[in-house]
């Protein structure tokens, strides 16, 4: 049974970091990409960053470019998002995505709220 666990949310004053962490278990069969995803209440939920298995290429919201970066760690099946310069626009509850080659998975999300 596949499972994705993420930790690292909090509460963080503007202009903080925080790192969050997306651990993978089970078997999945082909990983295609892994992904961050944000949904702030009363909002849909969109896509914050993405990074393609093959290749490695990786793309941001317009909102979080060069404040965000996304990465992942083969060894550990694990994917991260580290967050800069956090701003209270930037509160909501954040999933991580596996996209596989004939399901996806969502992890239950963790809370970022960013406030002073």
């Amino acid at each position: 049974q596949v499972q994705l666990v993420e930790s690292g949310g909090g509460l963080v004053q503007p202009g903080g970091s925080l790192r969050l962490s997306c651990a993978v278990s089970g078997s999945i069969f082909s990983i295609n990409a892994m992904a961050w995803y944000r949904q702030a209440p009363g909002k849909q939920r969109e896509l914050v960053a993405a990074i393609i298995t093959s290749g490695g290429s990786t793309n941001y919201a317009d909102s979080v470019k060069g404040r965000f970066t996304i990465s992942r760690d083969n060894a550990k099946n694990t994917v991260y998002l580290q967050m800069n310069s956090l701003k209270p626009e930037d509160t909501a509850v954040y999933y991580c995505k596996v996209a596989g080659a004939f399901a996806n998975y969502w992890g239950q999300g963790t809370q970022v709220t960013v406030s002073s």
